[in-house]
C-alpha cells in the first residue's frame, strides 16, 4: 500500500502530466514573400481555443478554451488537466471562456486575469466579465477567482462578446467590449456595449478617464462607437493601443483607440448587413465627429487575435503586426512604416483553418490557435 505523502505524490503526478496527443505531423512548410515558413503543429485536440498567454521563464502557455477550461501547454507539448478554480462561463454561441492575461507582476503576484461571458441577464442573456485569481505553484489551480467587471447591462444572446484583455505601460488594463449585436448601443454612453473600458488591476475606475463624473455616462468608458473587438494590442515601439474589429459583412477595421473618441460604428461603416440590405443606422463610410479605420477591408476576413512583431529571431517581420482571419483563414500580415500600414500579405492558408489569436513567444516565434473543435496550436518561423 502506497504512503499518503507518495499517494499524493503520484496524484499530482498524474495530473499535471494528464495528455492529448501530442501530434505526430512533422512540421510543414509554406512559402512567403520573406521566404519559407516553418509551421510546427504543437498540440491538438484543444476545444475551440480562444486565447494563449506565456508564462515566464519559458514554462509553458496558458490557452483558453470556449467551453470553459483553462490548460497548461508546456514547453514539450503536454496538455494539462483542466486547472480548477475557473469560473462558470456562458459557452453558448460565441460566448465561453475568451481571454486570458497575466499580471506585470506576475512573477511576484502569480495573477491571471480572466474575461468570460456570463449569464443571468434579463431574458437569459449574457455579458462580458472580466475576473482574476492566483495561479498555483503547480499550475492545477486558480485561487480566490474575484470578479473585477461585469458588462452592463447583459444584452447578448450569443454574439459580440468582444473580450480582449490588455495592460499598458502604466499598468492600467484595458477591457474590449462587443456591442452584443445591438447595434445602437455602441453610442449609448450609458451602457458598455461597444465599448473599451480602461480600469484599474482591481477593477476601480481611474479619476482621469474622459467621462468620469458626467452624468448618465458610465465612468469606465475609454472610447466607444465598437462593434466587436476580437483583437487588441499595445504597439511596442509607440506605447498606442491597436484594435481590430469585425465588420458586419465588409468593413473589417484597424483602429488606433484614443481617449474619448467615438470610432462610428453603426453610424459609420464599410459594410452592410449579412442579408446585403445597408446597415439601418448608418450615415455613410465617415461621419463627421467620429474617427474613420486606421485600415480597412472592404471584403471581411473576419478578424480575430492581433501580435506586434519586434523580437530579433526574424529580423524581416520586426515592424510587422499579425492579425488571425477566421473567414478566410489566414494569418495576415501587416508591414507598418512608422503607424502607416505599406504592404499586406496573406500567411498559413494551406493550414486551411480558423486562426484565432496569434502571440510573439518569449522564443521570438509566432504561436497561432486555431478555433476548431479539434483546434491547435502552431509554432511559426521561417527557416
Amino acid at each position: 500500500m502506497l504512503r499518503p505523502t507518495l499517494l499524493a505524490t503520484v496524484c499530482v503526478s498524474l495530473l499535471i502530466t494528464t495528455t492529448l496527443p501530442v501530434l505526430a505531423a512533422p512540421s510543414q512548410d509554406m512559402e512567403s514573400e520573406q521566404g519559407t515558413l516553418e509551421v510546427t503543429p504543437i498540440v491538438e485536440g484543444l476545444a475551440h481555443p480562444w486565447a494563449l498567454a506565456f508564462l515566464p521563464d519559458r514554462t509553458g502557455m496558458l490557452v483558453t478554451e470556449r467551453p470553459g477550461n483553462l490548460r497548461v501547454v508546456s514547453p514539450d507539448g503536454k496538455l494539462s488537466a483542466p486547472i480548477n478554480g475557473v469560473p462558470e462561463v456562458w459557452a453558448k454561441g460565441q460566448g465561453g471562456l475568451l481571454d486570458v492575461a497575466l499580471s506585470p507582476d506576475f512573477k511576484q503576484d502569480r495573477t491571471i486575469y480572466l474575461s468570460y461571458a456570463e449569464g443571468g441577464g434579463q431574458g437569459g442573456k449574457a455579458g462580458t466579465a472580466v475576473g482574476r485569481g492566483q495561479l498555483s505553484e503547480d499550475l492545477m489551480s486558480l485561487k480566490n477567482f474575484t470578479v473585477i467587471f461585469r458588462q452592463a447591462p447583459k444584452l447578448s444572446v450569443g454574439n459580440h462578446f468582444g473580450s480582449r484583455l490588455v495592460f499598458d505601460r502604466n499598468g492600467f488594463l484595458f477591457i474590449t467590449l462587443g456591442e452584443n449585436n445591438d447595434r445602437p448601443t455602441a453610442q449609448d454612453l450609458d451602457k458598455l456595449q461597444g465599448k473599451i473600458v480602461r480600469i484599474y488591476p482591481d477593477g476601480k475606475v481611474p479619476d482621469n478617464n474622459p467621462f468620469v463624473g458626467q452624468p448618465g455616462v458610465r465612468p469606465e468608458i475609454w472610447a466607444y462607437g465598437i462593434r466587436n473587438p476580437q483583437g487588441t494590442a499595445l504597439n511596442p515601439w509607440t506605447g498606442a493601443l491597436w484594435e481590430n474589429e469585425h465588420g458586419p459583412r465588409g468593413g473589417d477595421e484597424v483602429n488606433i483607440i484614443e481617449r474619448g473618441r467615438n470610432y462610428g460604428w453603426p453610424m459609420a461603416t464599410h459594410g452592410i448587413n449579412y442579408s446585403g440590405q445597408p446597415i439601418p443606422e448608418s450615415r455613410g463610410k465617415t461621419v463627421e465627429g467620429t474617427v474613420g479605420p486606421h485600415h480597412v477591408w472592404e471584403k471581411s476576413p473576419g478578424l480575430s487575435g492581433m501580435a506586434f512583431y519586434d523580437a530579433d529571431r526574424f529580423k524581416v517581420w520586426q515592424h510587422n503586426a499579425f492579425i488571425g482571419a477566421l473567414v478566410t483563414q489566414e494569418l495576415i500580415r501587416l508591414q507598418l512604416d512608422g503607424d502607416k500600414v505599406v504592404h499586406e500579405e496573406r500567411l498559413l492558408g494551406e493550414l486551411d483553418k480558423r486562426i484565432r489569436d496569434v502571440r510573439q513567444g518569449p522564443d521570438g516565434y509566432l504561436y497561432v490557435l486555431t478555433d476548431e473543435e479539434n483546434g491547435g496550436l502552431y509554432r511559426i518561423g521561417l527557416k
